[in-house]
């Protein structure tokens, strides 16, 4: 049993044992990239000594069996009417993809996040998007709130950065989070996040009054988002 509105930090894999099955109403997750990332290095504006260390990956040939893994855990600890949103580069789409349809995900949409700023690079094209893959666990069931007329698969939103002295390596917009959030959840539901890196998950369900829950496996970043969520904590049990 575990206390809601909260990151706590460890193995995901090991911390979701301790969510009961069909507890969960949505999993929203931005998951390790499965390649070889600097985290501390300068780069999006970032100043490398500004940057929080630990940063954690998976090896190429082991993310999808690290996938699978993770994936059969969020489907365990789901409902009936939940729903995952995972975000991930293009350099391990293939393997998401396979590990839902190994652990019984029925692949609902594939959508993608366009940002306004790319890595430049001189002998390819510049990366200016993310995928998001929206999957299900039941698709006669799962929750679609109409919160826009006909919402398109392109997600325009503009990159956050960091202010202030420290920052995590990775940032998701809270624009972003909250708009799937709105529309895969309602209010009061519990959003789990198998990998909270800087807390935006967890600060896009208080700005939608959704409870949460967050893995965390680096403990500065744990802190850090904990610091985030600090003016308001809730204490609630599953």
């Amino acid at each position: 049993m575990l206390e809601v509105d909260k990151i706590y930090c460890g193995d995901a894999l090991v911390l979701a044992k301790s969510v009961p099955e069909g507890a969960v109403d949505l999993v929203v997750t931005d998951p390790p990239f499965g390649i070889e990332f600097a985290g501390r290095r300068p780069n999006y504006h970032r100043t490398a000594e500004r940057v929080l260390e630990g940063y954690n990956e998976i090896p190429k040939a082991d993310y999808l069996d690290f996938t699978v893994k993770w994936m059969r855990e969020a489907r365990r600890v789901l409902k009936e009417t939940g729903s995952l949103y995972v975000f991930s580069g293009w350099t391990n789409l293939k393997e998401i993809l396979v590990a839902a349809d190994k652990v019984g995900f029925e692949t609902l949409n594939h959508l993608i996040w366009k940002y306004q700023f790319g890595v430049f690079t001189k002998r390819k094209f510049v990366t200016s998007h993310y995928h998001i893959l929206l999957v299900v666990k039941n698709p006669r069931k799962y929750k679609f709130n109409k919160i826009e007329h006909y919402p398109e698969d392109v997600l325009v939103v503009n990159r956050e950065y960091w202010r202030g002295k420290e920052k995590t390596a990775t940032k998701l917009p809270v624009k972003l989070v909250r708009k799937l959030i709105l529309f895969s959840s309602d209010e009061g539901d519990l959003v789990l996040d198998l990998f909270a890196g800087s807390g935006t998950t967890a600060v896009a369900c208080k700005a939608t009054n959704r409870r949460f829950i967050g893995f965390e496996i680096v403990p500065e970043y744990v802190d850090f988002a904990n610091e985030r969520l600090s003016i308001r904590r809730l204490s609630v049990c599953i």
